[in-house]
Parts: C-alpha cells; structure tokens; sequence
C-alpha cells in the first residue's frame, strides 16, 4: 500500500523509477502472481491491454504500469479497482520492500523538487503540501492496514519521510497520530513509536529535531489509551512511548503539567520511583513471571490502594471519574476472589476490601454535588444488575451501599433498580449470602430512598421481592428497622394514582393497607363458577402490609405512652377479612374468587410466626384471637367443598390444595389460642374421613370415567392424606381415637396400592368451556389445562396412599390387629409386609423424585421384619432407594429432605442390628453404601453430616421402641466403626473459591443479630467442620467404666493408629498443609481426645506403635501432637520409661530423622516425673542419653539436645543429685558456652528461638489439655492452613450432640490463645534447614533492561530493518556466526536470539526463507529486525570462508576432532567466524580442512554431544565474555 501511496503524490519519473525498481527486485513467483492481478483487473485480453498501454510481452513494467497511473483514470469504479490491485501489489512484494521502494521514490521526488524551488525561486508550497498528504495518508494506512506488517512498513515511511520534510508535512504527521489515538486506531502508535527520537529530545541537553511531544495533550491521552487497549501490541508500544518520555524527563528534570501527566524537579526521585514501580508491575502482568504473583492478586492490589483514596478526601468529582467507578472499577469488583482476606486476618473478619469499598463509597458520594447523587447512585445500582454477579460480590456490593450515610437521592426508578438486584440474589446456592444481601439492600432502599418520590405500592411491591425465610421476617432487628423507618416518614410518601383518599397529596400507611385490603377482597359477583385461582402474590402482600401497618401503630402507641392498646386501627384491616370468613358456611352465592382471596389470605396470616407471641400486648396474637372466631364457619365450607361436587375440574385442584393446607393451620390456631374449638374440629376431620371414605368407595358403572368423578377421587385422597399427616403431628391431641379411623384403617387394609386412576373423557370438560360466554379462550385454555398433566394428578393420587398407608403402619405395624381374617388378611405379617414392600418398589419406579418421602417412612417400618427372610428383596430395596438419591445429588430444594428420609431408613438401628448380626450381604451392602456417603460428601458438603448426627444420636440415646428386639442400640457403634473412623479424618483440601465463601459464611455469622440472615435462616450444619465436630463430641460423651464403650473406643484407637501407618507407608514425604498431612494431624489429634479414657493395660499394648510413628517423617503439627501423647502417656503410666529409653538405642540411620521428636519429650521431662516417688534413676538415664547427642554432627539436634539436657540438669540441682558432682563442672561450663559463646549470627539466633518456642517456653502438656488447645490453639501455632482450626463456637453451635455435664478438658487455661506463630519450626534434617530464613514474600521478578540507553541514535530512520540494526544498540563485535549447515527453523530462531543478544555482527544461514517461518519467528522473537542476515547456500561456504579469510577472519569450527583446543583453555581472536555443523552430520570432512582452528565443549556426561544452538550459545557467550574483559582492561 506504501507503493500506492508514494505513486499517487510522485511525477512520472518517479513513477518509471519505481516501476523499474519493483519490476527487478520481483522474483519470478511474484512477477507471475503480479501479472494475474493485473490482467484480472484490465478484464480484457493480455494482448489488447498491452497495445493500450505500450508494454513489451512478457515484461513486469509492462504489466504493474496501469496501477500506477492512477491520477489519469477515469470513473469511480476504475478507481476502486486500481486501489484493490494496489493493495495486492504491495502484498505481493512484502512490506519492509514496499517501504524501501516508496522510500526512494519519495526521496527522487525531493531531489527534483529541490532542483525546481532553486530554479524557480523557492516555489515549492505545493510540493510541501503533497508531501504532508503522503505522510498523512501513511499515518492512516498505519493506522488500518489489515495485512500482517503493512502497519509496521508504513510507520517506517512516515519515519523515513518525517526527518527530511518541511513544517507542513510534520504538522500532517502530528494531527494524523492524535487522530489516529482519537479513534482508537493502532496507527498512531505505530507512527509515534518509530518516530520517537525525533519527536523527544536527546538526553539532558535536549539535543535533537526540536520537538517535544510531552508538550502536547495528544501525546499523552495517545499513550494513556494504548495502555488499556486489549492488544497487546498496542499496550507494548504505548509502554515503550512512556518509558521513552519517563526516562527523559528523569534526565532533564523538567516542570511538566497537563491534564494527564504531572513532573516536577523537586520530586524527581519520587517520580522516577513510582513510574519504574508502574511499568514493571505492567511488564510483570504481561509476561505472566513464573513465581511473580497472579493477575488477580494485583489486581487486588491496585484496587485496595485506589480505594484508599477517600483517605486523601480530595477526590475528583469530574464526570469521568464517575464514569470509571461505573465501568471499569465495577468490572474489577465482580472478580470473587478478591474479597478474601489477608493472611494476618482472623477467620469472621471482614475483608479489606469489603471495609474499604465501604468507606470509599461513603466518601466519594459525600464529595459529589447533590444533583449528582442521585444519578451516580443509580447508574451503580443499575450496573450491578446489568450483568451475572456471584454471590460474594453482590454482598459486599450491598453492605458497601447500605454503609453509606441516609440521604434522600432515590426515587420509583432506583427503587425499581434495586428490586431488579434483588432478583440478581436469587440465583446463587448459598442461602446465607443471599439473605444477608436482601438484608443490606433493604436497609439501603431505607437509608437512600426519597419518601416523597415513591409510593406506597411501590415500597410494598419491593418489599415482596425479599424472602421471609431467608431476610425480613418478625422478630428481627431489620424488622424493627422497618417499622421504624415507616413510622417517621409516615404521611410523607407520594400519593398513588389509584388512590382513593383524592384529596391528600400524600398517604398514610394504615390508609394504604385499608384500601389494599378493600379493593383485595373485591370480587365482581358474576365470578362464580370456572375461574381460576388467584395469583397468591396479592395475598403474601396484602398479609405483609397488615403485619408492617400494626407493628407501626404499636409503635407509635408505645412511643405516645399507651399502656392499653386498643387495636383499632387492625381491627380495621380485619374487618373486611372476618367478614367474608364468617359468611362461607351459610352463604353458598359468595364468588368464587372471593373466598378463594380470602382463604388465602386467612392462610398467609396464619403461617406468620413469631417468637414475641407470648407476649399479651404483640400483634400476632392478636390477629390469631381474631381468627379464632370464623373457624366454624370456614370449616364448614372446607367440609362442603370438599366432600361434595363443587370441585369438579382440574383447576379446582389448586383449590383442593388451598384448604388442605387451612386444616392443620387451623388445628395449629386452636392448640395455642381456644381449646375449646376442639370438639368442632374432631368432628370436623370424622366427617371428612367419612365422607372421603364413601367417595373412593362409589364405583363407577360407565366404562369410560368423567373428569368430574375422578377429581372428586383424587381430592378424597388428599383430603385423608392431610388427615393422616396432622394425626400423626399432633399426638397430644390423641386423635387417632377417633371412630373414623378403623374405617380409614379398613379401607388402606383392604386397598390396592399403587392403584392409578384411568384417564377420564374431556368431551364433557371441553362443552363446558365451549358453552361459556368466554368462548375461544377459555376453550383453548380448558383444553389445555384438562389434557395436559394427568401423569402429575396420577402420581399425586399413588403419593397420598402412601401417605395413608404411613400412617396406619405406624400406628398397626400388622394391618391386621382387631381383624377377623379374610383371604387377603390371612397372610402372615412376613408375606403381607413383603407384599408392601414390593409395591413401595414399584411406586419408586413410578413416582417422581420430590414424591418419595412418604414410600421411604413406609420401608423404613417394613424393611426390619424383611431382612432375615427376604434379604435380596431388602438389598434390592437398598440399591433402588440409593439410586433415587444419587441421581438428585444436583437438585438443592428436595434433595436433604429425601436424604434425610433415606438415613433414617437405611441406617435405623434396627435395621443396622439385624444386618450386623447376620454379617450377610445386607451387612457388606450398607457399608459400601456408608463409603459411598463419604464419596458423595467430597462434593456435596452436609452429606456426611446428616449421616454422622443421625447415628450418633441413635447409637447414644436410643428411642424407646417396643417393637424394637435391640438390647443396646450402642452394638451398632462397634460394629460399623467405619463410620466413626472416618467422620474422624473427614475433609477434603478445599478449592480457593470454596474457601472464600466459607470465610464470607464466618464473616455474616459472627454479625449475629446485625443481620437477619443469621436470625431467619435455619442453621443446617453443613460445615464440613461438623462431622469432626460430631464424631470428637461423641467421644468425649464415651464412658470408660463402660465396656462397650470401652471396646469401641480401643477399637477406634487402633483402627486410627493404623490409617496413620498407611499414610507413613503411602506417601513417605508429603507437602505441608497437603490432604495426607491433614489426615495425620486429624488423626493424632482424635488419638489425643481418647487417650484419658485408655486404661494401663491397653496402652502397654500400644505404646509401641505410638513410638513407631514418631520415627516417621512428620510435619511439625503431627510431631507436637505425637510428643504431646507420649509426654501424657508416660506422666500417667511412668513405669513406661523402660520402652521410652529404647527409643533411643536404634541405629543412626533411623535415628537422624526422628530423634528431634525424642529429645522435645525429654524437654518436659519435669512434668514426666510429677508421679513418681523414685527420680534420680530417671534423672541418671535422661542425662546419659542426652549427652550423646549434645555432641551430634546436626545443628538442630545439638539444638534440641541441648534444650533438654537444660531442663534435665535444672532438674539435677533441684534434687542435689550426688552422683553427678563430677559432671557439673563439664556440664555447666558447657550450658554457659552456649549461652556466651555462640557469638552472633544463625546460630545465636537459633539458640534464643528454640528457647522462646510456644512448645518448649508456655505449653504445659497437662494444664492445656483441651478441645480448644487440641483443634485450635496448637494448629494455628503450628501454622496449619486456616481451614483446619476448629474454634470452640462450633462446638457450641453443634447441639445434636451435647457434652457430658461433668466434661471438664473444654477451654484452654493458659496464656497460650494469646501466642502469635512462632519463627522456629522444628526440623530434623539438618542444620541448613533450620539456620534459614523463610522467605514468603515476593522479593523479586523480572526486570527487562531499556536498549535505547545503551545505543546510539540513528538519525537516518529511514533506513530499512537490516540497515537500522547495524547502527542501533550495537557493539563493535566482529563476530560472524554461520549456521548455514543448520536446515531446523527452530534452532536458526534460537542462535538468531543469541546472536543478536550478545552482539554478533552477522548471522549466516543457508536460505533466507527460514525467516518466514512461523517456529522460526517464535524462537526468534524479531531478532531478524535488529541482525543483519546473509544468504550463503551450503554449496558456496568454501568460498565464503575463504574470502573471510582474506579479510583477516580466523576461521574457527565448533567440532570435536582429534586436534581440537578446549574451550576453556582458548582465547578468541577479535575477528572471529564460527561456524557451526549440521544437527546430525557435523561439520563435513571436506568443510574441517578450511578450518583454522577446532573448539570443542568440555564434557562429562555419557551423551555424546549437546544441541547444536546450545554449543553455539556457549561459544558466543564465551568470545563475548572474553572481550568484555578486554574492553575492562583497556
């Protein structure tokens, strides 16, 4: 394109002179492609279009002379396609050549505009004017130049033609890189870049074209957007622009001040610093440094530090800034991982940047005007709904915006806004999180909603968008908050179009919910029959605003100092309400919809619930006294529509579903408010039974059913099926008394289960609706509801039974008690129960997986009587129930509920007893179904503890069953100790981003009260601390007098002691913090809770293995826990010292690497001895033992022997031990030589930093014996990963499991909580190990150095590449390096690198081809730019060797021959040729004689020789390190 544009601007001369130019340097590939193109253009023949234009046949000027003479050609379409075929000339000749040529175009074109101004006088404007339009042109073909280079060739031009043009033609150049940068092209930064010493000045003088681009505003915005441009071209080029300008201004010391750049003299230092600080923090992010720290942690960096702005409390309130809050800061924000907390933090701390982006928010709105406010604040709100946001961000998003000062900036649209956020929350998993984020963003709506800008309806419309399970719920300081925000802006809120009070401008809050309840309970009277139920959002909002409107007025009585308060005004809203409840039993005209409205209602208030409601003077209680009194009534209509045909299609089933769900609300409100509605309430559910009874009992003599009789069957159903689910929730009232229930109990009894209901005619339903004013509509949409979804109705029908039949087994485990028996009943229990238990398979094939709880209870009571008779059935049960489970492993909302069952079934104790004692297949099947528990909860957290807290509790304190043949549920303990064993190492190495949300789970959790969330949300106790939790409080509830305890827990003591071996032997050296060294330090630490209850003679037994693991290589938490054990073994059981001292006699090859773990127990040998009467004989041995190793070749166990030979000695004076009178002197001298004589340095400071330890200075192995020391305090001193300490709040929170009263090893009694880690951890593999400093930090990255420093300026910048590298950055090297014999692109990249790293003069390669190729240029990374390359084929090497020697070259060839030197005894001559052999051949025989000389490479390996780039990096790195030398020396 550059030959395009040089043509355009040049006179024909010029254009003959290029053409001549272009048609010889074309090879004949190119004169062939280029003669295509340009017949393909004229589109007439060769022959005719050579006549036109003059040419000769067969001549390349010929054919490229029609794209040159643009300025004559004629029609817009002709031009197109001249310009189409100049962009395929310039293609087809290459770049860098296009370059070259338009370059001496151009330059003829001066030489004859000079010849013409000093002919003509100086008239040359025109010539300057069309030399600023070619230079402009380039700028813009640098800018858009698509093909690979074009770019990069025209910048070179504008280079070229810039240093010799006049004032014109550089303004051009100028305008046309700040608009390039004003459209985002690359162009200006090409230009600029190639341009750089002539628009900067040289040095400190400032020498150069005059220029100074620092001076202009262009400059810098051209820079500041090529830094955050998403190529990364583009981002190196504006580093390069910036570092040139940096690395001047330091020099100059300059006073600089634009709008985007600021320099002073005065901090030169600083600013040096703070650039050089920027751009290698860039450079590191770019080059992703192996060790450097991620992205993600820099950004986070970058981040924390701009917020810390609002420190300065000067920050810029411009529109721009906003705009960079919004958009890019936002987008950084979303990135979970950078709200975690630093290392220093405590697990429940708030991260640093959740703190600051509190306060940056808080400040950065308080600086902006007031009119501004409101618009920043929602445009931030409306960004955080714009796109997907996790969990964590949208929390702290939401704390930072609720943190920030109330002031009235929010209207309807931000309100709105923030209701679309809430809809964000919704989606995530983690129920904690999403309450509490509901909770901020509603004290946000509080804190900056306008009140008189928003309505009633549309803060009610909000507030329905948050849960009252997981976030605003009575009881509740939000709640509170609540109310207390409505009760001050009362009468201020904007007045709703609907409104019916017209003549106020604003509205109260009861008349609001007066109105709402009014115009809620409204009903048009033709709505009688075929409507369908209302949406149920109008009754949660309209119950909602009931309970907000009461709590309001309580609280204004109370702040008025009313003691009796008269419930006026909520007996106004119930009114309306009360009203249509007490009217459904008599009147039958009532619409539809309006009892439908009001039942849901009435339902909506009745599931409120309240903590306060004991309480005389709350709300709740109240409203429940209030409802209490049309529970006749609406009884009485449940009963008529139920039982009769009023529910006659399959709509009416939502129907159905609404009373069912009044009954037991009702039953509820009855228990807690009047007794005495309880006559009426058994009377109510006997007639229910009966009457749903008859109805299953009606057959139907037509063959094909009607919709109407088979609703009516599956409303009966439901209806017992609720019966039976409140008798069995309500045992107190004793309701299984009733006489109904043996004709509910016949009718299961005699029942065909599984029975599934025949698909009914529609002809009936579809006249109907046909029929129906409604006409088209509601036929379609009756057709539509009544052919679609039977499956469903069928389902719930077979779920119902199953309800029914739950019941009457639990209460008639037989079927058959009180019976006379029939053909049916005269099975015996075994067959019938097998007989059931073969229909609950089948209903599992044929139910839906949120349908089964009901057919699990019921395997669960026959499951028991079935396992010795028909075990394979059982088992088949068991892998069916299992498959059921698994497959719902990803569906959240019925998958606990459904495990939950399935535990109870499967691993009932019953059940576990009998599979225990037949030790069958039942047995081995629900042990591999426990492992596959433990598998599941790898990747599902919770699984497991369901698991673990069910058979806990069941295994320590049983239920009282008589039908149980248990002697003691315990057994089952014993024999699936598995269980525990495993529950004991439970946990896996969490992932970083589980981490996080446990560490944010930490943080909401220890706001307690502050946030909703933690009171509303149900704890689940999935923590995958708690199954440790649970298995450490069960043992510790273990009594040792017991001998099933006892047993168990000695069984558990050797099964753990055992998985530690197999982890020793598995993996002999492991990673700190690894899931093999949290497997050990789990084990150990259960091993240390059970040792107090290990009697003498069992440990005697196993102290031995205990001393076996110490002689494994353990991390430093495994080794306290390990001395710790045999420290409390041998100060209460001392007559084991015997088998301690052996410890000490092994060889010294096992010994290197354990007796450290030795000696720390001997360092707390005073409290070994408390219990014994006899000392000095252990005194005696201790010392002997201990002086052995005070003499040890390692420094640390010198260290550790000498800690121990202090305390023992200490213990010798105590006791004035005669016999070692001899040894004080020795012994004493020796202990103060340690003391004075370790001088400075390591070995001093060891010695002080083993002495101060946590383990040897505070830690008392008796009196800190605790669940805290034992889970918390000794990990984090050992410095365990966080994840592994177990605060003693979680064994406070875990209450399935209480600890026993008399429990006393609960809570640390030391100084030792408030210990920090200490820099010493205990080694045992030699001194280095220990004498060095740990180094976490990162101290260093790559810094890549600056080459135009170190060169010379080329003021001739239109040379080409191979021309330019001569001059620029090179040394006076006269080393050629020929590599022609080399034909491997990948190694000619590799030693053109090298090359041109280290200063080579030339690199000679066979082909100059190799330079297109892609592995070459991948190795090379555009060293060919900066080298200048020569083709010498292999055929012409004995030529070109000799004309070097001529030159005065010493030929030198890198080959191992019999006369060749070493390379560390040569000296290289300063005009040195190597040449370098093929990869596989060498040097060929008939190439070594033309050799002066032959090097070869040391070696002292078994493969003969190295890779040919590598020996020739060798000998170029050693003539330059020669030189260099010499240069020194000079």
């Amino acid at each position: 394109m550059e030959v395009v544009l040089a043509t355009r601007c040049c006179p024909a001369a010029g254009r003959a002179a290029l053409l001549r130019a272009l048609s010889a340097s074309l090879p004949p590939s190119g004169r062939r492609r280029c003669a295509c193109c340009c017949s393909a253009w004229r589109g007439g023949p060769p022959a005719a279009a050579r006549r036109r234009r003059g040419g000769r046949p067969g001549s390349g000027a010929g054919r490229c002379r029609p794209l040159l003479r643009g300025a004559r050609a004629a029609g817009a379409v002709r031009r197109r396609g001249r310009r189409g075929a100049r962009c395929g000339t310039a293609c087809i000749c290459g770049a860098p050549l296009a370059a070259r040529l338009a370059r001496d175009a151009l330059a003829s074109w001066r030489g004859r505009r000079a010849g013409a101004e000093e002919a003509g006088g100086g008239a040359g404007g025109g010539g300057a004017a069309l030399e600023g339009r070619l230079l402009s042109r380039c700028v813009a073909r640098a800018g858009t130049g698509a093909e690979e280079g074009e770019g990069e060739a025209a910048a070179a031009l504008v280079a070229g033609g810039y240093c010799g043009a006049g004032a014109t033609a550089r303004g051009r150049v100028l305008w046309g890189c700040w608009a390039r940068a004003g459209r985002r092209g690359p162009g200006g930064r090409c230009a600029l870049s190639a341009l750089a010493d002539e628009l900067l000045p040289r040095g400190p003088a400032g020498t150069g074209s005059g220029l100074d681009a620092r001076l202009c505003p262009g400059f810098w915005r051209l820079v500041q957007e090529g830094l955050t441009e998403r190529d990364g071209l583009c981002r190196k080029r504006a580093r390069y622009l910036l570092k040139r300008a940096l690395d001047l201004s330091g020099c100059q010391r300059p006073e600089l001040q634009s709008s985007l750049f600021w320099w002073s003299a005065d901090k030169n230092e600083q600013l040096l610093q703070f650039w050089e600080t920027y751009i290698l923090i860039m450079e590191t992010l770019e080059g992703n440094q192996v060790g450097a720290p991620e992205n993600k942690t820099l950004m986070k960096e970058g981040i924390l530090h701009f917020l810390e702005l609002y420190e300065t409390k000067h920050l810029p309130n411009s529109l721009g800034f906003s705009e960079f809050v919004i958009g890019p800061l936002m987008d950084a924000l979303s990135e979970s991982s950078l709200y975690s907390r630093t290392p220093g933090q405590l697990i429940g701390a708030c991260p640093p940047l959740g703190m600051r982006l509190q306060k940056f928010l808080a400040t950065y709105l308080a600086l902006l005007p007031e009119e501004e406010k409101g618009s920043f604040l929602l445009k931030f709100i409306q960004k955080m709904t714009n796109r997907h946001w996790c969990a964590v961000p949208i929390l702290f998003l939401s704390m930072a915006l609720a943190s920030i000062p109330a002031c009235k900036v929010l209207g309807a649209e931000g309100l709105h806004a923030l209701r679309d956020v809430l809809q964000c929350t919704m989606i995530t998993h983690q129920i904690l999180l999403r309450g509490a984020a509901q909770c901020y963003l509603l004290q946000t709506t509080m804190h900056l909603t306008d009140v008189e800008k928003v309505s009633f309806p549309e803060v009610s419309s909000f507030l329905l968008s948050l849960r009252p399970e997981e976030s605003l719920r009575r009881d509740t300081l939000l709640w509170t908050e609540l109310c207390s925000w409505l009760q001050v802006n009362d009468r201020c809120f904007r007045k709703s179009v609907t409104a019916d009070f017209k003549h106020q401008e604003t509205s109260s809050l009861c008349q609001y919910v007066h109105s709402l309840v009014g115009e809620y309970l409204k009903a048009p009277a033709s709505e009688r029959e075929n409507c369908f139920m209302p949406d149920w959002f109008e009754a949660k909002l309209v119950s909602t605003m009931i309970l907000l409107a009461a709590d309001v007025e309580q609280m204004k009585n109370k702040y008025s100092g009313k003691s009796n308060i008269e419930w006026i005004e909520l007996e106004a809203f119930l009114n309306p309400l009360l009203d249509v409840l007490m009217k459904l039993g008599s009147n039958a005209y009532i619409p539809t919809l309006k009892t439908d409205k009001s039942l849901q209602l009435l339902l909506k208030l009745l599931q409120t619930r309240s903590l306060k409601c004991s309480n005389t003077q709350d709300v709740l209680l109240f409203i429940w006294k209030s409802l209490v009194t049309p529970v006749e009534s609406v009884l009485e209509f449940v009963l008529r529509r139920l039982t009769t045909n009023e529910l006659s299609s399959v709509g009416d089933l939502d129907r159905c579903d609404l009373y069912l769900a009044l009954i037991p609300e009702i039953v509820n409100l009855c228990l807690k408010i009047n007794r005495k509605k309880m006559p009426s309430i058994k009377n109510f559910l006997s007639s229910l039974i009966n009457a749903s009874i008859r109805n299953l009992q009606e057959s139907n003599s037509e063959k094909e059913p009607k919709v109407k009789e088979q609703i009516r069957k599956v409303a009966s159903m439901a209806s017992l099926a609720a019966v039976c689910e409140i008798m069995d929730g309500k045992l107190e009232v004793h309701l299984e008394s009733l006489p109904s229930v043996d004709a509910l109990k016949k009718l299961i009894s005699f029942s065909q289960f599984n029975e599934v209901l025949k698909k009914p005619s529609y002809t009936e339903e579809k006249q109907r609706y046909v029929c129906a004013k409604r006409s088209i509509f509601f036929h379609s949409l009756g057709e539509e509801t009544t052919s679609r979804g039977w499956g469903k109705i069928v389902a719930r029908y077979v779920h119902d039974q199953w309800i029914c039949l739950r019941f009457v087994l639990n209460l008639f485990p037989t079927l058959a008690q009180g019976y006379e028996e029939t053909s049916d009943m005269s099975l015996s229990t075994a067959e019938r129960s097998k007989k059931i238990l073969q229909s609950a398979l089948e209903a599992l094939t044929i139910l839906p997986s949120d349908q089964v709880l009901p057919v699990f209870d019921c395997m669960k009571v026959l499951v028991p009587k079935l396992l010795d008779s028909s075990e394979s059935l059982c088992i088949e049960a068991f892998d069916l129930v299992w498959k059921i489970i698994s497959s719902l492993s990803n569906t959240q909302l019925i998958f606990w509920a459904n495990l939950k069952a399935f535990v109870q079934f499967i691993f009932d104790s019953e059940v576990l007893a009998i599979a225990a004692s037949a030790k069958g297949q039942a047995y081995a099947k629900i042990k591999e179904i426990i492992f596959k528990l433990i598998d599941v909860s790898t990747t599902k957290t919770g699984v497991f503890n369901v698991v673990l807290s069910h058979c806990c509790q069941s295994w320590l304190f049983p239920t009282v069953d008589e039908r149980s043949a248990l002697t003691n549920a315990f057994l089952n303990a014993g024999n699936y100790s598995e269980l525990i064993t495993e529950a004991c190492v439970f946990g896996t190495v969490f992932r970083r981003d589980q981490r996080l949300i446990q560490d944010v789970h930490a943080f909401i959790e220890n706001l307690g009260e502050k946030c909703a969330a933690n009171v509303v949300t149900e704890s689940t106790n999935r923590d995958d601390h708690y199954v440790r939790v649970c298995a450490v409080k069960f043992l510790c509830s273990l009594d040792g007098s017991n001998i099933l305890h006892k047993m168990f827990m000695e069984d558990i003591f050797i099964k753990l002691l055992d998985k530690d071996e197999l982890v020793s032997r598995s993996r002999t050296r492991y990673y700190a913090n690894s899931l093999q060294h949290r497997i050990k330090n789990r084990v150990w630490q259960t091993l240390l809770v059970l040792l107090p209850k290990l009697d003498q003679n069992f440990l005697c037994g196993t102290l031995d293995k205990v001393f076996q693991a110490g002689f494994s290589t353990n991390q430093s938490s495994v080794k306290y826990f390990i001395e710790w054990i045999v420290i409390l073994s041998l100060h209460k059981y001392p007559q084991f010292l015997d088998k301690f001292w052996d410890c000490f006699c092994y060889d010294e090859e096992k010994l290197k690497t354990s007796i450290c773990t030795f000696l720390s127990v001997l360092a707390h040998f005073d409290i070994i001895l408390q219990n014994t009467s006899e000392k000095k004989p252990a005194l005696k041995k201790a010392l002997i033992v201990v002086l052995q190793w005070c003499f040890s070749h390692n420094f640390s166990v010198r260290l550790y022997a000498l800690v121990a030979l202090k305390k023992i000695w200490a213990m010798c004076r105590m006791l004035h031990v005669e016999e070692f009178e001899t040894l004080t002197p020795v012994i004493e001298s020796s202990l103060q030589q340690v003391e004075n004589m370790h001088g400075t340095g390591n070995a001093r400071r060891n010695w002080q930093r083993i002495q101060d330890h946590f383990f040897f200075a505070t830690f008392h192995p008796v009196e800190d014996y605790s669940l805290e020391t034992i889970f918390y305090t000794l990990p984090r001193l050992s410095e365990l990963a966080e994840d592994e300490w177990i605060s003693l709040s979680k064994f406070d929170r875990f209450t399935d499991i209480p600890l026993p009263p008399a429990f006393q090893w609960y809570r640390s009694q030391t100084e030792l909580c408030d210990l920090k880690p200490s820099d010493w951890s205990q080694q045992d593999m030699g001194s280095h190990s220990a004498e060095a400093d740990s180094q976490t930090e990162w101290t260093d990255v790559q810094k890549k150095i600056i080459p135009w420093k170190n060169s010379t300026p080329s003021l001739d910048l239109e040379m080409a590449f191979q021309d330019r590298a001569v001059k620029l950055g090179k040394s006076n090297s006269r080393l050629i390096v020929v590599a022609s014999l080399i034909d491997k692109p990948t190694n000619l990249g590799g030693l053109c690198r090298t090359s041109e790293i280290f200063g080579a003069s030339a690199l000679v390669v066979g082909s100059l081809h190799y330079i297109q190729d892609k592995q070459f240029q991948h190795l090379s990374v555009s060293a060919e730019q900066w080298l200048p390359l020569v083709e010498v084929k292999p055929s012409q090497l004995v030529d070109y060797l000799q004309q070097k020697k001529t030159e005065g070259y010493t030929i030198i060839g890198v080959e191992q021959t019999a006369k060749s030197f070493d390379l560390t005894e040569y000296c290289f001559p300063e005009k040195s040729l190597l040449l370098l052999g093929n990869e596989h051949e060498g040097i060929p025989a008939n190439l070594i004689h033309h050799l002066d000389v032959c090097v070869e490479i040391p070696q002292q390996g078994i493969i003969r020789s190295l890779n040919v780039h590598v020996s020739g990096a060798l000998l170029i790195w050693e003539y330059t390190r020669q030189q260099v030398i010499k240069q020194k020396h000079q």
